[in-house]
């Protein structure tokens, strides 16, 4: 077996918030491992319904597991069934499929896809060249849960099934969605309950890592002739209704408008950036990462550059836009909105900031086609007004703009920035004040003010001032993190953070004079530079910790204090590239320097996706979500604007949701 097959994860996702996720090795490690999760108010209140399928292949009186299951056995545990051995090969695309190897002679291959907007996944089995009688067992194992929690034994689940014809139902809780499973095989009802099931990555993450699964049967299903295995597993009154057949129908129908809809992107990485639209109510949003986040604001809109804006998808970027736009409030937007539905959390300086930003590229790129009328760009400029308004107004959390003309921001307590781990009520990384970063965003969004409103232009040109008097760090050659530190007049902050970047690269503009900004750019590929992105502080400082990984409490403390972030690697590349001319030599060279080890690492992790962080230390393994958004977006900025030949001001693509009908007049 090839290593991509040992070691990676893959994931489906529905379009909804729903999900299938697991591993290359086909066994489950984490409690977000599930075939069919689904959003049951998109794209929160996530539920895992069905965890795995048990399978073997049964030729005489030999059995070959073609799966892995990992149990506590005595003081410890085992793989048993282990079916790893029998992977001869693995492919990504267009969707998870394997390929087993059977002693003797022969091979199934096995593959697996998520319908878009259907909560549901297609599972299919063919048999090649297998001897006479030979039959694949497959046993669902259900989980019926939060996709948070995990499942342990009890009385209160109903273990029967409900069969007709080719359907059989289950649901074990009457609050969760009853699970139809649709095939071509025979249904035996067998029900029973698996124990003490051992989630490795759980285990190494300090969480609780043992679950209880339940199997209502055993489907059965002849695969020595030419045949395929077909089981298709739908969440009842969750999303969009499956087509009417037979399950072999049913999974062709299915099949067939998938490969079409990923056809339809240019390339794997525009498909992967498809994975983080999701519905919202009536409109879309970004899931911030698989498996465990939902949207979140400054995510949103930090990812919305790349995964929409540089791919071309203008029509789903506006879907976001204005979407997000009835929850701004006084100059601020949500931060996250709460798993439970409750209030969202105004708790960011920078999530409203990055609106601006994302909602002003939006109407650079545009321009004025039919599709979007005037109204709506007028709308869509008010809001950008609301921001700065806002801000200069005075928000919640302390969020002003300061007598020097630079935006204030934070209270104890509170973690107003990206940089937002908190441990035991205590934030790790504060920073109240004047964050630089946070300036450069509020100098962004001022110059997006001015170009709808003249009158904000002395408002940002004052600000910029301000900002190069004020922060440039003349003894280490490079940017204050935080000016006024905890808004103590002329205290700074000097510890080597990559958030000054965002001064020179990551917007349309730099804040320094060339030399200060090859001084910034220098001192962070120097001190904060991996191939898996920027270290959120230097190894020299005395507080610096180099891996990412323990419990979670030892996570937090490590999240911003030298762990490496690959989103930071697109103001960066784009910094790196515009203190050398942004000629065509020195795209080239970034390419070959930074954006080839993000590439090569779309094969480690999670498959076609960036991860979300990366040890500061080398090797830098990856942790974090194996999915992130805002790590995607940003590769996909750098690869397709930043050092792109050109850069399209108004590309048309294929819409992912009607892959037939290419952006334009009927669009939006």
């Amino acid at each position: 077996m090839n290593r991509i097959a040992e070691d990676c994860e893959w994931l489906e996702a529905d379009g909804l918030g729903g999900y299938a996720m697991g591993t290359t090795a086909r066994l489950r490690t984490r409690r977000y491992h599930a075939l069919l999760c689904v959003a049951r108010r998109a794209p929160a209140e996530r539920v895992a319904l069905v965890a795995d399928v048990d399978v073997w292949l049964q030729v005489g009186d030999r059995s070959l597991p073609l799966g892995s299951r990992r149990h506590v056995f005595g003081n410890g545990d085992r793989l048993d069934p282990d079916g790893r051995d029998s992977i001869a090969a693995f492919a990504a695309e267009p969707w998870p499929r394997w390929t087993f190897a059977v002693p003797g002679g022969g091979s199934v291959e096995f593959e697996l896809f998520v319908p878009h907007e259907r909560a549901a996944v297609v599972l299919r089995w063919r048999g090649r060249e297998l001897p006479a009688g030979a039959r694949l067992h497959v046993r669902p194992l259900l989980a019926c849960r939060d996709h948070h929690a995990l499942q342990v034994r009890n009385d209160a689940a109903r273990t029967g099934s409900d069969a007709d014809d080719e359907r059989v139902v289950w649901q074990p809780y009457e609050a969760l969605p009853a699970v139809i499973a649709t095939s071509n095989g025979s249904w035996a009802a067998e029900p029973h309950w698996f124990q003490a099931f051992v989630l490795s990555e759980e285990k190494a993450r300090g969480y609780e890592w043992r679950e209880d699964l339940l199997s209502p049967g055993t489907f059965t299903f002849a695969v020595d002739g030419s045949a395929e295995a077909v089981l298709v597993l739908a969440a009842r009154s969750v999303g969009a209704p499956l087509p009417v057949g037979t399950a072999a129908v049913v999974a062709e129908r299915l099949a067939l408008a998938e490969r079409l809809r990923r056809a339809a992107f240019p390339s794997a990485l525009h498909r992967a950036a498809d994975a983080y639209l999701v519905g919202r109510g009536e409109g879309r949003s970004v899931i911030a990462g698989y498996p465990w986040f939902l949207d979140w604001g400054r995510d949103t809109f930090l990812a919305l550059r790349g995964l929409c804006l540089a791919t071309g998808r203008l029509q789903a970027a506006w879907d976001v836009l204005r979407t997000w736009l009835p929850h701004l409030q006084g100059g601020l937007l949500p931060n996250r909105f709460p798993d439970d539905g409750g209030a969202p959390e105004y708790n960011s300086v920078d999530a409203a900031l990055w609106f601006a930003v994302a909602a002003h590229e939006f109407l650079e790129r545009v321009g004025r086609p039919a599709w979007f009328p005037p109204h709506e760009r007028a709308r869509l400029q008010q809001a950008i007004l609301e921001v700065v308004r806002g801000c200069e107004g005075g928000c919640r959390h302390g969020v002003r703009v300061d007598d020097d003309g630079l935006l204030r921001a934070g209270a104890p307590g509170l973690q107003m920035t990206w940089m937002d781990a908190k441990v035991g009520g205590r934030v790790v990384t504060p920073r109240i004040g004047k964050p630089v970063e946070v300036q450069a965003l509020w100098i962004a969004a001022l110059r997006a003010a001015a170009a709808i409103d003249g009158q904000w232009r002395a408002a940002a040109k004052r600000a910029e001032t301000t900002f190069c008097a004020r922060f440039w760090n003349a003894a280490a050659g490079c940017l204050f993190d935080v000016v006024d530190l905890d808004h103590e007049p002329g205290a700074v902050d000097a510890a080597m953070r990559p958030n000054q970047i965002l001064a020179v690269g990551g917007m349309a503009f730099s804040l320094l004079d060339p030399a200060r900004a090859r001084m910034v750019v220098d001192a962070v590929e120097r001190q904060l530079w991996t191939p898996l992105g920027l270290r959120t502080l230097a190894p020299a400082d005395p507080e610096y910790l180099g891996r990412y990984g323990g419990d979670a409490v030892a996570r937090d403390v490590a999240y911003h204090q030298g762990t490496a972030w690959p989103w930071l690697l697109g103001p960066f590349v784009q910094a790196w590239v515009r203190v050398r001319g942004d000629t065509s030599a020195a795209r080239e060279e970034a390419r070959q320097r930074f954006v080839a080890p993000l590439l090569q690492h779309l094969q480690d992790a999670g498959l076609h996706h960036v991860s979300e962080v990366a040890d500061g230390d080398a090797p830098h393994r990856a942790g974090g979500a194996p999915f992130q958004a805002w790590s995607l977006g940003e590769l996909l900025r750098l690869q397709l604007d930043v050092l792109a030949a050109t850069t399209p001001a108004n590309a048309t693509v294929v819409d992912s949701d009607n892959p037939t009908q290419p952006l334009g007049a009927a669009g939006i």
